[in-house]
């Protein structure tokens, strides 16, 4: 087993003339909890669609678990996309065999206590849930997976925030403690008391990455407002950057 869980190796991605993800270096090792964090636009999607294999780079590399996109990363990886992709005529029964059926590492037992706590049955259709059951749903199924890679893009964006504290509980609970959770978000203030670390994307690159209690020591601030700082926006579309507002930890 690699100590080192994703490698990415200058890492790039074009669309077009578009750079999504320009030259990434980064490495991330097992039992984390890290905050993927920037602003839409940023390549946060991109860069876990990579991993998902998904998309395939332009450039550089990247290595889940000793290995490349394929087969095995596959086998080791629970997604969880930023849009619900289950058909509308399933009720959540369906979706619960459909996830036994096609991971071997999937407990079903835990996925029925979980939608039993969320108060979720069995033959509800899930074209009549709300957005945020749905959602609640899908986390579901993906933390139940005893998988070394949990992608979360935007977990918590469409629920209200009661129900916020209540998923990020089933996160910090439910995920395989040799494995590692990412969590793409934009609400840092939300998430920020479950991260080991934090990871910040801007315009494709990486300008920051650092435990988050390295950081908090470092700078006396909170990571959701130094994450205000790096990425606050001037008057008419400039930006403020470089200098004090650049963390390069």
């Amino acid at each position: 087993m690699e100590d080192n869980l994703i490698v990415c190796t200058d890492l790039s991605k074009r669309f077009g003339v578009q750079k999504a993800l320009d030259c990434v270096n980064l490495t991330i090792g097992r039992g984390r909890i890290v905050g993927l964090l920037g602003p839409n636009g940023s390549g946060k999607t991109t860069w876990i669609k990579l991993l998902c294999g998904l998309l395939q780079p332009t450039g550089g590399s990247v290595t889940i678990d000793g290995e490349a996109p394929g087969v095995h990363t596959k086998s080791v990886i629970s997604y969880l996309p930023d849009r619900m992709y289950f058909a509308d005529w399933m009720v959540a029964g369906d979706l619960l065999d459909y996830f036994e059926d096609f991971y071997k590492d999937f407990d079903r037992q835990r996925a029925e206590k979980m939608c039993e706590a969320l108060g979720i049955r069995a033959k509800d259709r899930i074209k009549s849930m709300s957005k945020g059951t749905k959602e609640k749903l899908q986390l579901v199924v993906v933390m139940s997976r005893q998988a070394q890679l949990y992608l979360l893009d935007e977990p918590i964006a469409g629920v209200d925030p009661a129900a916020r504290d209540y998923i990020l509980g089933t996160i910090l609970t439910n995920y395989n403690p040799q494995g590692t959770v990412v969590i793409s978000t934009h609400l840092i203030a939300d998430v920020e008391k479950i991260l080991d670390e934090v990871v910040f994307l801007k315009e494709g690159q990486i300008v920051c990455h650092d435990a988050v209690d390295h950081l908090r020591e470092a700078t006396g601030k909170s990571v959701d407002a130094l994450f205000r700082e790096i990425f606050r926006t001037a008057p008419y579309g400039g930006d403020f950057t470089g200098g004090e507002n650049t963390w390069e930890g």
